[in-house]
This record gives structure tokens, C-alpha cells and sequence, in this order.
């Protein structure tokens, strides 16, 4: 018998935020956390806005000697994992901790650690390498320094997916738990990708915004939308069996019941023309839930700001969902924390848990100029109050992935 996965405990950090309170108030207020880039000089280069991680201070949760020349990404983990553990109240319950699993993951690690022991490399020579270079560069390691803080002797399994790295951890999670494997476990992503290196990078491609107008940059479903805005940051999940939660009577955001991952298996970078990755995704996902489309209130879309993402994910959407896909709230979050790649997806995972806990829907901003293909209902400019029961969280990432993840409001009992 399939069990029931919960949502008890739950940390964050984002551009808009360092605490899952802090960050929704803010989306509530359509704060935009887009803004010049102060990691770097980045006056002469054609990206010069990011999604930045403010006023961070690591030592409101870690002793320093915990973090001491550690990459900013797993910096970040172990604050968000603190913050979600804390949160949960399982720091004062005595369980299995063999049955306690780790599932946070990046889409490129530590790419200021490579970056930097790279320039050293060159210049001083391979002998000079720190030996923190590997461990603190390798995605696995984030999930790995979680897992040693908190003593979580499960499987430690970063699922290594690009941008939808983070939902796909979820969802890789909850099966575990949901199929009897584990009890509890660590589910998110941390990406630290402000510097040179990966900012030129997908500058290169092409893939980003190069306006650097902070309020006309990340535009998700806005007509004139030309590029992402890379940010940083870290959302971290406790994933819960039903029954270990109630017994202990932990606290219930909500309830994770469908999941699905599909490949376009077409492009290395571009999404497939018809659409058919992502319509699948959320198909299997609702299949998965064992509901209908029509149960579906509101959806965490990917919505990048990019001219195909979003005119392709709508599409996918209306194929998967067919007119009732009209009557969905949508709100692009990314509008305000810009995209953090590998992290994103357990970000807005969290968001998505608060609007169904609190029955509001944050809103999509900056988007003005409405395009004809992107004819949904995005939440423009202001938050709305719905009664949200059943939600979704899409996640698209390089190499063709698509992830969706269905979440129910939690109910006693049902």
C-alpha cells in the first residue's frame, strides 16, 4: 500500500528572502530581488544583473567552523537544511535515523570553488590545488555535509537534472518514502552561480537577458520577455512520512501526492516544438496523484522569460489540463527571484506549499505587454485569494528534462 508523504519542515534563501516568512512576504508584495551584480565587477560585461542572495549571514545558524572555506552552495544547504530541520521539530524527537534520507542537489555545484582553484591552477601551478578543490566542487557534497550535520545515515542521492534539478529531488523523495524505503528525508537544491565564469557562460548562449534593467528582465510570459536572469540561492524540504508525523504531531504544510519526469529527448538546450515533454510530465504527474485535471487550482510554472520556454509550457499546459487550463491561477515567481537553476524548483516547491497553506496566490510582475500564444491566467500585478486544494510545480531544464510535482492542501484524515 502506497503511504502518504507530508510536507513538516521547510527553509529557504533567495533573492527576495532568508527565511521561507521573510521570502513569501515579499512575493506578496511583488518585491523584485533583480538588481546589479556586487559578487563581481561586472561593468564590462554584457550581463550586469543577477538575482543575488542579501545580506547573508551564515552564523545566525552554523558555527563558523562549520562553514570555514566552504563553497557559498554548500553554504547554503546547511543553512536552508537547518532552517527546514528546525522547522520540523524533529532536532527534539529521538527516530530511525537509518530511514532518514538526503535528496538536495545542484545543477552545477561549486563552480566559485572550480573557478577559483582553476585561476590558481594557471598561475601558481597544480601543486597549489587546495585539497578542499574536489569535495567542495561536487554536486553530491551538498546532500553530503547535510547529511553529516544531521546524522541522516539513508540514501544520499543528489538527482543531477539541470534546472529542474530541484523538483526532481523532491520527486525522487517522495517515491522513496512513499514506497516504504525511508521514513523522513532532506528534499531541495542550492546553486551559488554569481561570478565570471557562469554568467559569461550563458551569456554566450545566448540564453539571458542583456538589458540589464532590473525591472524589464525577468518578464515571464510578457511578449517582449529576450533571456532569463540567473540568481542564486537554496530551498530545502522535510519530507515526512504521514504516520511518523502524525505520531510525533508534527505540524502539516501540505501534502505531496503525484510526480512526474519526462526527457523531450530532442535538443541539447532547446524544448521540443510540440510540447510533448512537459504535456507528459504533468499528465504522469496527475496520473500518479490519481486525480483529474480539473482538480488543479493553481501552478508554480516554470516561467523562465525566455521567448520559447514560455510560449512552449503554456502550450503543455493547455494540452495537459485542455479548457479547464483557462481556469488555473498561474503566478511566475521567477518575475521577482530571477532563475536559480539547479535550486529553483525547491524554491517555488515552498512557495507552492505556502499558497496552499495560506489561500493566496502571489502575483506574476513586470509583465505588461501580453503575447497572444501566452494567453493564460498569470496573476498579474497583485496577489488573489483562492482556496487552493490541489496545486503544481513545473520544472524544465538542459538536455530536455521536464518535472512536475502535484501537491494537495492537507486535510486530516484524507
Amino acid at each position: 500500500m502506497k503511504r502518504r508523504v507530508v510536507i513538516t519542515g521547510m527553509g529557504v534563501l533567495s533573492p527576495v528572502g532568508n527565511t521561507v516568512d521573510e521570502m513569501w512576504e515579499a512575493l506578496l508584495a511583488g518585491k523584485n530581488g533583480i538588481d546589479k551584480i556586487t559578487q563581481f565587477d561586472a561593468s564590462n560585461m554584457k550581463v550586469q544583473i543577477a538575482g543575488e542572495v542579501k545580506n547573508f549571514e551564515p552564523e545566525k545558524y552554523l558555527d563558523p567552523k562549520e562553514f570555514r572555506k566552504m563553497d557559498r552552495t554548500l553554504i547554503f544547504g546547511l543553512v536552508a537544511a537547518t532552517q527546514a530541520y528546525q522547522d520540523s521539530g524533529l532536532e527534539n524527537v529521538e527516530f530511525n535515523k537509518n530511514r532518514f534520507g538526503t535528496f538536495v542537489t545542484s545543477g552545477i555545484g561549486g563552480i566559485n570553488t572550480i573557478k577559483e582553484e582553476a585561476i590558481k591552477a594557471y598561475e601558481r601551478g597544480g601543486d597549489r590545488v587546495s585539497p578542499f578543490f574536489i569535495p567542495h566542487s561536487i554536486i553530491n557534497m551538498v546532500g553530503g555535509v547535510i547529511a553529516i550535520k544531521f546524522g541522516a545515515k539513508g540514501p544520499n542521492l543528489p538527482v543531477v537534472t539541470a534546472c529542474s534539478a530541484g523538483t526532481n529531488a523532491i520527486g525522487e523523495a517522495f517515491r522513496y518514502i512513499r514506497d516504504g524505503y525511508i521514513d523522513v528525508a532532506f528534499a531541495g537544491g542550492s546553486e551559488a552561480p554569481i561570478n565570471e565564469l557562469s554568467i559569461g557562460g550563458f551569456a554566450s548562449m545566448r540564453a539571458l537577458n542583456t538589458n540589464n534593467d532590473p525591472d524589464n528582465a525577468s518578464i515571464p510570459f510578457d511578449k517582449n520577455r529576450s533571456g532569463f536572469v540567473v540568481a542564486e540561492g537554496c530551498g530545502v524540504v522535510v519530507l515526512e512520512e504521514y504516520e511518523h508525523a502524525k505520531k510525533r504531531g508534527a505540524k502539516i504544510y501540505c501534502e505531496v501526492i503525484g510526480y512526474g519526469s519526462t526527457c523531450d529527448a530532442f535538443h541539447i538546450t532547446a524544448p521540443d516544438e510540440s510540447a510533448e515533454g512537459i504535456t507528459n510530465a504533468i499528465k504522469l504527474a496527475l496520473q500518479d496523484a490519481k486525480i483529474e485535471p480539473e482538480k488543479i487550482d493553481y501552478i508554480n510554472p516554470h516561467g523562465t522569460s525566455t521567448p520559447y520556454n514560455d510560449r512552449l509550457e503554456t502550450l503543455g499546459i493547455k494540452k495537459a489540463l485542455g479548457d479547464h487550463a483557462y481556469n488555473v491561477n498561474i503566478s511566475a515567481t521567477k518575475s521577482m527571484t530571477g532563475h536559480a537553476l539547479g535550486a529553483v524548483g525547491a524554491i517555488e516547491a515552498i512557495i507552492t506549499a505556502k499558497t496552499l497553506q495560506e489561500g493566496i496566490i502571489t502575483p506574476t510582475i513586470n509583465l505588461r505587454t501580453p503575447d497572444e500564444e501566452c494567453d493564460l491566467n498569470y496573476t498579474v500585478g497583485s496577489p488573489v485569494k483562492r482556496d487552493v486544494k490541489y496545486a503544481l510545480s513545473n520544472s524544465v531544464g538542459f538536455g530536455g528534462q521536464n518535472a512536475t510535482l502535484v501537491f494537495k492542501k492537507f486535510e486530516e484524515g484524507k
